[in-house]
């Protein structure tokens, strides 16, 4: 049974019941028939298979058995009626203290309405006991759903109260195709301040481009100027000259980096997560996934599984350059690293979910059906990768010779110390997207539809040459004081920009939602937290990619005895 199909006359038309929860806490939702409303007379009709995005994302279809059927019209008929007990009232009572309202679905159109409302002192809650649906149709296909809710009953105990609906079918000049449209907000997302932001980051990645060209071109010149001068000094002179800068570290700055085998799994998942944010955010472009509901779920999991190969790759040869013996773990922890994260975190918030009752609550065999595609899917693909890199790739082959004996790391200003680099280093790629941030969060956490993936998508170039401009500068930086401990400085000074995300996550939480509640709190921190650590790896390991290239450039041109 998957809608959206053509229909024929008088062909009965379904009205999905999803779920029913308080507004103000998106996430926070409950089967709608876990309020005491009535069920329609007709019978119930065959059940609704879910896909593995829906389940995970708590769409509890039930049939709400009222009887529509296709171009005829329905006039108000009562199609059942509540008992209203204590037990019953104060349920719906707390719903309408809480601003609960409900979504239905016709034809996958989405509806939605409001359970009832209270009266100005807060003394009498009144319910909202007819739906009056209006539904355009436009040849064979249903394209247009409208809900009014009528008839204002107060809530008195030990009364019956009748439900009733009304159907109204009209002719529509909307496209099917365009069926959606009228659920997108463009002055929300298209905003002048949408556009002023990406021309702004724009603009910044003009300036450090430009900035790392300047360094790179002048200071590097000078650099090899005055090196190629000392060559032809005799060695008298040389003994007297004062040699310092990035050169003087050329025999220790391709030694592996400390704790190599956490190392190389990061860089490797840093890719994956990169692959996968580029496809999603193409297939996005192209098809319309918001039309579906969990297909954009459905959608990251499958490309996430088949980029498992790109984890493997870049982590594989990674390790192996660093002369790593230990491939299998490090295999297993790349491929297990995110999915951990994830499955971890949904664990801890799955128990508050059951103890709340709420339709968030993973059933069961989604859960096992995920970790099937775990050890069945993701693993085989990583060591496939693994293979592949460790062998294409994973020969040392270091413009400079490794010297035996590390050399002493001087005493330099505290500027230049590794942590402070770190933490200045996040700054700009966060500036560069922290509006988009906006616009994501609030689809998310709020009720819009993101439908702007070209934006998303400019956004992530941009994030992506800030971030290696950045970190390039910072290593030149730290290389010239003759540190040579780059690897780890490079990716944790593009990965420092998940704490500002994770620190602007706060600040929207407190002044641009009105979330309340243990679940609905914990699901937003503990999803941001996944969310921004995500984030941090692939700017980390994007910075890293950079940053290798650029060092393996410089010390190519130097001649060195």
């Amino acid at each position: 049974w998957r809608s959206p199909k053509p229909y024929q006359d008088k062909e009965e038309v379904v009205l999905w019941m999803n779920t029913v929860g308080p507004y103000h806490n998106r996430q926070e939702t409950y089967k709608y028939f876990s309020l005491p409303f009535c069920v329609g007379s007709k019978k119930s009709i065959s059940h609704y298979h879910e896909t593995l995005g829906e389940a995970l994302q708590g769409v509890e279809l039930e049939f709400s058995g009222l009887d529509i059927k296709f171009k005829e019209d329905v006039m108000q008929t009562t199609y059942c009626e509540i008992d209203l007990d204590k037990g019953r009232r104060d349920a719906f009572v707390y719903a309408i203290k809480n601003h609960y309202w409900y979504q239905m679905y016709i034809d996958d159109l989405p509806i939605w309405g409001i359970v009832g409302e209270a009266d100005e002192n807060g003394e009498d809650y009144y319910l909202w006991t007819y739906k009056k649906l209006e539904i355009g149709y436009n040849g064979n296909r249903i394209v247009d759903v409208n809900l009014t809710s009528e008839g204002k009953v107060k809530l008195v105990p030990n009364t019956k109260i009748q439900m009733s609906y009304s159907v109204k079918w009209k002719k529509s000049d909307v496209k099917f195709e365009d069926r959606f449209d009228k659920y997108l907000d463009p002055s929300f997302f298209q905003h002048r301040i949408h556009w002023f932001s990406i021309f702004n980051s724009f603009m910044m990645v003009i300036f450090l481009v430009g900035l790392v060209s300047m360094i790179l071109m002048r200071t590097l010149r000078k650099d090899y100027a005055r090196y190629s001068k000392e060559e032809e000094m005799d060695d008298m002179d040389r003994d007297l000259g004062d040699e310092y800068g990035w050169k003087q570290v050329h025999g220790d700055v391709f030694r592996p980096s400390s704790h190599p085998l956490i190392f190389s799994s990061l860089i490797g998942s840093g890719c994956q997560i990169f692959a996968v944010s580029l496809i999603v955010i193409v297939v996005a472009m192209i098809e319309d996934l918001y039309t579906e509901r969990g297909s954009m779920l459905s959608t990251a999991i499958f490309v996430y599984a088949a980029t498992s190969p790109v984890n493997g790759y870049f982590g594989g040869s990674l390790y192996a350059r660093q002369g790593g013996r230990r491939w299998i773990k490090q295999m297993f922890i790349g491929a297990f690293l995110i999915p951990a994260m994830v499955c971890g975190t949904a664990f801890f918030i799955n128990f508050i979910a059951i103890y709340y009752h709420a339709s968030r609550a993973i059933p069961f065999g989604t859960m096992v059906a995920v970790c099937c595609i775990c050890f069945f899917v993701i693993l085989p693909l990583n060591l496939v990768g693994t293979i592949l890199g460790r062998n294409l790739s994973g020969q040392p082959n270091f413009p400079c010779r490794v010297n035996a004996v590390p050399r002493p790391i001087p005493e330099k200003k505290w500027f230049m110390e590794p942590a402070v680099i770190v933490c200045l280093g996040g700054i700009l790629p966060f500036g560069s997207i922290f509006i988009e941030m906006y616009f994501i969060f609030t689809s998310f956490w709020a009720y819009k539809i993101y439908y702007v993936y070209g934006f998303m998508m400019l956004v992530l170039v941009i994030l992506c040459i800030v971030t290696v401009c950045v970190t390039i500068v910072c290593t030149y930086f730290l290389l010239n004081a003759e540190d040579y401990r780059w690897q780890w400085t490079s990716f944790l000074s593009a990965a420092s920009t998940a704490i500002y995300v994770y620190m602007y996550s706060f600040y929207y939480y407190f002044f641009k939602t009105k979330m309340y509640g243990l679940f609905q709190t914990s699901f937003y921190f503990g999803y941001m937290a996944v969310f921004s650590t995500a984030l941090g790896i692939m700017c980390g390991a994007i910075g890293y990619m950079g940053t290798s290239a650029f060092v393996r450039k410089i010390y190519t041109n130097v001649k060195i005895d």
